[in-house]
């Protein structure tokens, strides 16, 4: 497929998300319907949009490219998706509760009411901060595939192409933010979900295989195991570390994040709230053994064709990540290379251009007070909202350069790195608020804990085999992470005459 049908592609693409963003927003650009839908959001299509919100082009690239990763991954990553549906009936049955009973706009309203100030901005804070990163991890990944297969023919650098990406989210966004994004997930979600499917037949196609020809290729080849029992202290991919890190990295990267918890604020109730993630949580994990099915394909096409996994341009060691594109682009017909574009478009602008609006309710509504009755009939909110929006852009723009510069690895195991130390405090603070009713946080304090309660647990993480007689962590460190941080606030508390009822 050649650039310029690509870049096409790309135009028509997004030109239909203009327009559905202009139909749905209408003369509705207020900050009710921007930061909650006017609580009017129907819970399947917020159960299907929020597919695309949580896979994104990392789900769709770098899972794939892990399974015949030369670490021996193969379908590892189903133990921590077990862990992850695990992480929504939490949340389904605990959480999503206490916020409606609650009635939040921002998730962190809730720290602020059981703990105090201090404690509050800093709960806002590390999701701000864990987001712009996370969010910017995403987009990166689509954004060096266009690059490399786009972009690098016209000579436009990569800082340009980034912002471009930034500009397009931007435009369909700002005005009806969450209304407008219930609509363009679902539409993005069809597309992630149609090409998945697609992608599968069509690479059986080109192999002559059928459905159950496939399957036992699949079972047969090296890329299939997906229990691992071996080596618990050494081992990254054991069973037991795997359920656990996907359990509390879900609970942390959904639950107590403002972003896919917002989508479920803008049902009409609880009921209809728990009907869209119990919904999601099925599809959720069907979809996923879909995707590694996708990379068993792809490493067993790529060997029987004689296709080496692409390098870095910048480092030259191999990038699983770009084994995908490499094959949908330049090794099967233009059908398959165009679903595979609509895929990849769509998981990764569906999660960003959620997180955008995210970030700005929580900016909004945590530091500018845009909740409150007394700001309600303020003028100019929204013109404070824009900006707000414009300055999130732009500093996912200047993290994505950032990370860049220095990545060489796949970004799929980066981001839940990176979330253990980022959401970690953040399952400390709620651990803390629903689980010690009998006592109070020093609120002052709060802050400090939760910005060494990561240095302690990197260090600890950097000589866990000394300490631990050789065991080494994966994602199940944010378990760590909260655990230093609910210690902390626990240590430095006191006790309340009253039980407290939130």
């Amino acid at each position: 497929m050649t650039p310029s049908a690509i870049l096409i592609l790309i135009i028509v693409y997004f030109g239909v998300l203009f327009y559905i963003s202009h139909r749905v927003s209408g003369k509705d650009d207020g900050n009710k319907a921007f930061f909650t839908a006017n609580k009017n959001s129907k819970w399947y299509l917020v159960a299907f949009g929020m597919i695309g919100t949580a896979l994104s082009g990392v789900t769709f690239i770098s899972v794939p490219g892990e399974v015949g990763a030369a670490s021996g991954e193969q379908f590892k990553y189903f133990q921590f998706i077990i862990g992850n549906a695990i992480g929504f009936i939490i949340i389904t049955k605990v959480l999503l509760p206490l916020y409606y009973r609650m009635n939040l706009t921002s998730i962190y309203s809730y720290i602020e009411q059981r703990m105090g100030f201090y404690s509050y901005k800093t709960a806002a804070s590390i999701f701000l901060i864990s987001r712009t990163v996370s969010s910017a991890f995403r987009l990166y990944l689509v954004v060096i595939v266009l690059q490399r297969y786009v972009f690098d023919y016209y000579g436009i650098p990569f800082a340009l192409t980034v912002l471009i990406s930034l500009i397009l989210i931007f435009s369909y966004t700002y005005r009806g933010g969450l209304k407008t994004i219930i609509i363009t997930d679902t539409l993005q979600t069809f597309f992630l979900v149609t090409s998945v499917f697609l992608t599968i037949y069509f690479i059986c196609d080109s192999m002559d295989l059928g459905v159950v020809n496939a399957f036992n290729e699949i079972k047969n080849s090296n890329y299939s195991k997906i229990f691992f029992f071996d080596d618990f202290l050494g081992s990254k991919f054991h069973f037991v570390k795997q359920i656990i890190g996907g359990m509390f990295v879900t609970i942390a990267m959904v639950g107590l994040d403002q972003d896919l918890m917002q989508k479920n604020l803008s049902c009409k109730n609880i009921g209809e709230a728990q009907k869209n993630m119990f919904t999601f949580t099925g599809i959720f994990v069907i979809i996923n053994i879909f995707f590694l099915s996708v990379g068993a394909l792809l490493y067993i096409y790529a060997n029987k064709n004689g296709i080496a996994i692409p390098t870095d341009l910048i480092t030259g060691k191999p990038r699983t990540d770009l084994l995908f594109p490499e094959i949908a682009l330049n090794h099967l017909s233009i059908i398959p290379a165009i679903v595979f574009l609509l895929g990849i478009i769509a998981a990764t602008f569906a999660t960003t251009d959620s997180a955008l609006t995210a970030l700005t309710t929580s900016f909004c509504v945590d530091f500018l007070g845009m909740d409150k009755a007394e700001n309600l009939n303020k003028k100019n909110t929204v013109r404070t909202r824009h900006l707000v929006h414009i300055s999130f852009s732009a500093l996912i723009f200047m993290v994505i350069l950032v990370f860049n510069s220095i990545n060489d690895s796949s970004v799929v195991g980066m981001i839940f790195r990176v979330a253990s130390y980022t959401y970690g405090p953040l399952l400390g603070l709620y651990a803390f608020g629903l689980f010690q009713k009998t006592r109070n946080v020093n609120d002052k304090l709060v802050p400090y804990i939760c910005a060494l309660s990561p240095l302690f647990t990197y260090l600890i993480n950097e000589y866990s085999k000394t300490l631990f007689s050789g065991y080494v962590f994966d994602n199940e460190l944010i378990v760590l992470n909260g655990l230093i941080t609910y210690l902390g606030l626990l240590i430095t508390s006191s006790h309340s005459t009253e039980k407290i009822s939130f």
